[in-house]
């Protein structure tokens, strides 16, 4: 069982006194559509048992106390001046929530907290997401504000792009909210319209290989593959139908006719976002008819479309992908993220688990010199004030 909630709660009744309203936010794996997102495709993401935990209750002043458990740290602030904390990034993610709010014409009464997460940094699970989803909760609870978890989840991406700086989609938030046990969520990011689909498991889990890389390319090289789609984009515009709304809506005959036409890296970044996005539609199927196994070689399609025409993977993904492919125990596998480091994501059966990660860390290690971690990862709820 996990403690980290109760822990969470003990620090806060030892520093405040008082029983608070605690919040557990997840985080989330994406199981397929990668770079879809701001192309106004699909992604089929899901919660994960990992989280966010948030302890709050209303401070007597105009100031509040926040304690971060992971980073064994605790900041006063002044509610009256919401402003950056350079030296203490977590509480970042807290200021630029209450901004949001404020920007909203929102009052936001002072409050103590205490946050702690098991969420793995770094992982592409989506950390600083779950935190905000679980301050945006917990301030429209404590406030009464009446915001639905559609409204929060925009507001908390927001607060990434706008006081974090970091320009994410809606993905992250809105999986760590609407995120439902034993289901993934085929997210429209275009319209925000959502379904779930059942995701039976069986004999397999999902489990996250972590390269422990993450390369300086991905800021550059994400901000370019953005150009080269808008720029494919802006050429099917021109040449099809003006109404296109986004790259995910062209159809693969107009690309295929335009081969000639289009800048050779342009078409392969609009092939690549176009198959992935009716990739993500049959995959769908695959779930609802109980096929693992064919869900699974779309996974690993996905990859090679990232490595080959997207080119956002680098050599410890590929090399973690290429070790299991050929693995009977392993039905799909590849990078999950933006790329250029971070984890593969596979679908493994559960008893080979073990044995696989002690003979994959052992070539890992050789190959790059890096210890291997492993995630095995639980689907759960999304965010909610629970009991401890």
């Amino acid at each position: 069982m996990n403690q980290l909630p109760n822990a969470v709660k003990q620090v806060f009744i030892e520093n405040f006194s008082h029983e608070p309203m605690l919040v557990r936010s997840p985080g989330r794996v994406n199981l397929i559509g990668e770079h879809t997102d701001y192309n106004g495709g699909f992604v089929l993401p899901a919660a994960t048992d990992k989280a966010a935990y948030f302890a709050i209750y209303a401070s007597d002043s105009e100031k509040g106390t926040w304690i971060s458990v992971d980073m064994n740290e605790k900041v006063e602030v002044d509610f009256r001046v919401i402003t950056e904390m350079p030296n203490h990034r977590w509480a970042n993610y807290i200021l630029g929530v209450i901004e949001q709010f404020l920007k909203r014409g929102i009052n936001v009464q002072p409050f103590n907290c205490v946050m702690a997460g098991d969420v793995p940094i770094g992982s592409g699970m989506s950390s600083s997401a779950a935190l905000e989803s679980a301050v945006s909760f917990a301030i429209n609870e404590m406030n009464r504000v009446g915001f639905d978890k559609k409204q929060l989840a925009k507001l908390a991406q927001q607060a990434e792009n706008e006081f974090i700086g970091v320009n994410c989609g809606i993905m992250d938030m809105f999986a760590s909210f609407h995120g439902k046990e034993n289901n993934v969520m085929r997210l429209d990011c275009e319209t925000l319209e959502f379904q779930y689909f059942p995701l039976d498991l069986g004999d397999y889990k999902i489990v996250l290989f972590d390269t422990g890389v993450k390369h300086n390319l991905v800021e550059s090289e994400y901000n370019l593959r953005r150009q080269q789609c808008e720029e494919g984009l802006d050429f099917f515009r021109k040449n099809f139908d003006k109404s296109f709304k986004n790259l995910s809506q062209v159809p693969l005959a107009c690309l295929q006719s335009s081969r000639s036409q289009l800048n050779g890296l342009v078409y392969n970044r609009c092939q690549y976002v176009i198959e992935e996005n009716q990739r993500i539609l049959s995959a769908c199927q695959d779930l609802q008819a109980g096929n693992l196994a064919d869900f699974g070689i779309k996974m690993t399609a996905t990859h090679e479309g990232l490595r080959n025409l997207y080119e956002v993977s680098c050599q410890e993904l590929d090399f973690l992908v290429d070790a299991v492919w050929h693995e009977t125990s392993v039905l799909g596998s590849r990078m999950m993220g933006g790329g250029f480091g971070g984890c593969t994501i596979n679908l493994i059966k559960a008893d080979a688990i073990d044995e696989l990660y002690n003979r994959l860390s052992i070539n890992y290690k050789q190959e790059t010199g890096i210890d291997l971690k492993m995630y095995s990862i639980i689907t759960a709820n999304g965010t909610s004030i629970i009991d401890c």
